[in-house]
């Protein structure tokens, strides 16, 4: 990183944080109502509970989530680099991927419930099946696209199935798996609230909806404050994933 990043990336990240604050004052001066509590106050709640009843609720969501990322990666990137790869076993599999990956996965909560019970196992299937389908497909995508010189330019040299994987087709399509990593990420975050409100006690979005249900306004947003931190914070560690793994991308 060039000494001029180091220092022109955190202040962007301040000015816009900055703006946002501003944005979130303002607006709460406009509507004037109790439902949207000022910035003051919700980090005031925030910083006076992120050490107490709040932090445990930050960690069963950041395992939640961060649990299912790791496990639709590991599923998601090799069936979505061998279904890129082999045009027949794709053609086989893509009537079955069109005909689930439009369902909306939130539906089987109800089933998972039933099924895994109210504990984490059924939130992280959940949430795991919804990135799941993103990740295959941007993966199937990437390999399918990629430019057959490359692989017949390894394939000259004798590479085997193993090697093409490995020094052509995952390093090609890591870029875009990054990507729909972080726009997984969005939608876990959403799905995440939506099952921590569900026949449970512990997690951001139970302790958002809980204030609301008792007209602690402050913390509600201190809630939502602590849910934007945790997905910004996995945003950045994807950035400094994809400065790692992928540096030629930033040359």
């Amino acid at each position: 990183m060039q000494q001029k990043d180091i220092v022109q990336k955190p202040l962007n990240v301040l000015i816009s944080i900055l703006f946002l604050i501003a944005c979130w004052h303002l607006l709460s001066v406009v509507l004037n109502t109790p439902a949207l509590a000022p910035p003051l106050e919700a980090f005031k709640s925030f910083f006076q509970l992120i050490t107490g009843d709040l932090l445990p609720h930050i960690k069963i969501s950041f395992y939640r989530v961060g649990v299912s990322l790791v496990i639709s990666t590991l599923l998601g990137v090799p069936l979505g680099l061998y279904l890129g790869k082999n045009s027949r076993a794709d053609e086989f599999s893509a009537p079955l991927i069109y005909l689930t990956y439009p369902i909306p996965k939130v539906v089987f909560l109800p089933v998972f419930l039933i099924l895994l019970g109210i504990g984490n196992l059924s939130k992280i299937v959940l949430i795991t099946l919804t990135i799941f389908y993103l990740i295959l497909v941007t993966t199937r995508d990437a390999a399918r696209n990629l430019q057959r010189e490359y692989v017949q330019s390894v394939k000259s040299l004798r590479a085997n199935e193993w090697e093409l994987y490995r020094h052509v087709y995952f390093p090609a399509c890591l870029p875009a798996i990054l990507t729909s990593l972080r726009l997984g990420l969005g939608i876990a975050m959403s799905v995440l609230f939506l099952v921590e409100t569900y026949a449970t006690q512990e997690g951001i979005g139970y302790f958002i909806m809980s204030s609301w249900s008792s007209l602690a306004y402050d913390q509600m947003f201190a809630g939502i404050i602590a849910m934007g931190l945790m997905g910004f914070l996995l945003y950045l560690l994807l950035d400094a994933c994809e400065r790692v793994l992928c540096s030629w991308v930033h040359l």
